[in-house]
């Protein structure tokens, strides 16, 4: 009966020094060996509770930093190791003269909690390797890469408090009230030669609430301007044309891989990548605002992208064409069919977002708008943890950009504010508001930008309004539905991407 009780007494002990380290070996009587790992257990425990209280940005900034992270990799495996090493300690200093089958279930209860220790921690150091990986692969340091268009890093001192007031953490972003990220679609792959962007779309976030405007250029539109102090200026004084403004070979798609064959190859100064410099200065200054960074996504590794998050949901109000040729008569060989708040998964959001058979351009570029804000929904925390090794695959596969590594712990910060600031977006559709695709009135162009980034600017992310009530029902997900915003220069992404069962009603397929 006394074994028994000694034995129950053991089983309940290394379960709670294996939860607390050192509480086992403390009731073992090894009190100094205890005291040490229990105090090595609660410093670093309460070390890293004071760290995400008192510097949030610098913890978050260790997920973006190469070098901490493999360093941090080593640290969780010699953790893990040393823990199943107090485990196996507490308990055999515990026991006294087990019987053999208490032997046998000793053993197997040692073997459970070494491995409901060491598992997260090997799983949590192949993250942070996978981390580490990823983001040398897509951001490389300012020093080891070029760009002719790269802002210098911006003044991130914080203004020192006015006397009697309280000091704030330190905001990266307090003397840079706007980043303008210009984000782009390519369709390079298989059977394609070089990249065209389809998708243009520039994000322009107001980094102190994260209200963001998503301005989307039709990839036909012709004449794109360069800044007069710009030498492309010097070799296109009339914009990017040949005097045809429905000229494929003219078009804002065919600036990425067309410019660069026509000029020196540093013109602009040293670069990794001509194509994406001209093509931030010319949107620029099509839409009037210093864009800062861009990111090419490659439409062809997409579907990895979307189905390692696990799908996106959207609103589906039409029938969307997957597959088929208008200009060749060849039908689709399916569609997407309408209904709320869909799930799709990598193929079908792809052809959700560039599906145009029996439609047009602008119609697609609605639909591309809310697959960002889908995606932006889907890439939580608790997602992104479950699914991080393929997210972590996918993103080298189909990104390039020239973000540098230095900034990134302040995107992660930024990325945290546009999650939940506003999301407002503009689509430039010809003939529509004074458009035209092949003869574009750029001055009324940045108008309607300027406009539309003061109207996100007045609708705090906090404060109720007659938009926010409206877009509240159909929170969950996004598809594009006619704009209602007459006397606007912006649309409420949820708004435009809602579900609309009325004209889900009377939907048709394109035949």
């Amino acid at each position: 009966m006394a074994d028994d009780e000694h034995f129950r007494r053991t089983v309940a002990f290394t379960v709670a020094g294996t939860v607390v380290p050192g509480l086992g070996l403390i009731a073992a009587r090894r009190r100094v060996a205890g005291l040490v790992v229990l105090g090595i257990f609660v410093t670093m425990l309460l070390a890293l509770i004071l760290w995400a209280v008192v510097d949030r940005d610098g913890l978050t900034a260790v997920t973006v930093r190469p070098s901490m992270l493999n360093g941090l990799a080593v640290v969780l495996m010699v953790v893990g190791v040393a823990w199943v090493g107090v485990v196996v300690a507490t308990h055999l200093a515990l026991r006294k003269t087990p019987t053999r089958v208490q032997r046998l279930v000793g053993g197997g209860l040692v073997a459970v909690l070494a491995f409901a220790v060491a598992a997260p921690m090997a799983v949590a150091a192949r993250y942070s390797y996978d981390q580490a990986s990823l983001v040398n692969a897509v951001f490389r340091s300012e020093k080891d890469s070029k760009s002719a268009t790269r802002p210098s890093t911006w003044d991130t001192s914080h203004p020192e408090p006015a006397p009697g007031e309280p000091k704030s953490a330190p905001d990266p972003w307090a003397k840079k009230p706007r980043l303008n990220l210009l984000l782009l679609g390519g369709d390079a792959g298989k059977g394609r030669v070089g990249t065209r962007t389809d998708t243009v779309i520039v994000a322009s976030i107001d980094t102190k609430t994260g209200d963001t405007a998503l301005i989307s250029l039709p990839r036909n539109t012709g004449r794109m301007p360069f800044p007069a102090k710009s030498p492309l200026h010097k070799y296109y004084p009339n914009g990017f044309t040949n005097g045809d403004g429905n000229d494929p070979e003219f078009f804002l798609n065919s600036m990425y891989d067309n410019v660069p064959q026509e000029i020196p190859k540093n013109l602009l100064g040293e670069t990794d990548n001509l194509g994406a410099d001209v093509m931030k200065l010319s949107v620029g200054e099509a839409t009037g605002l210093d864009i800062d960074y861009y990111m090419l996504i490659n439409l062809s590794g997409f579907e990895k992208m979307i189905n390692a998050l696990g799908g996106i949901r959207v609103n589906i109000n039409t029938y969307i064409p997957i597959g088929g040729n208008t200009d060749r008569g060849i039908p689709p060989g399916d569609y997407l069919k309408p209904g709320p708040n869909q799930k799709l998964d990598g193929r079908e959001a792809l052809w959700y977002a560039r599906g145009r058979y029996g439609s047009d351009d602008f119609a697609r570029m609605d639909r591309q708008r809310c697959v960002i804000d889908a995606v932006i929904k889907q890439a939580n925390p608790a997602n992104m943890l479950a699914r991080y090794e393929d997210i972590a695959k996918a993103g080298k596969e189909i990104v390039k950009t020239d973000v540098p590594q230095e900034v990134l712990p302040m995107m992660v910060e930024l990325s945290l504010r546009v999650k939940s600031g506003n999301v407002r977006s503009v689509v430039f559709k010809h003939g529509v508001d004074g458009f035209s695709s092949p003869d574009p009135d750029f001055k009324l162009m940045r108008k309607r930008v300027k406009a539309a980034i003061g109207e996100t600017e007045k609708e705090p992310a906090s404060s109720p309004s007659p938009t926010k009530k409206k877009s509240k029902k159909s929170k969950k997900s996004n598809s594009p539905r006619p704009s209602t915003s007459a006397g606007t220069a912006s649309e409420d992404i949820a708004d435009s991407c809602a579900w609309e069962p009325s004209i889900a009603a009377t939907a048709q397929p394109a035949r």
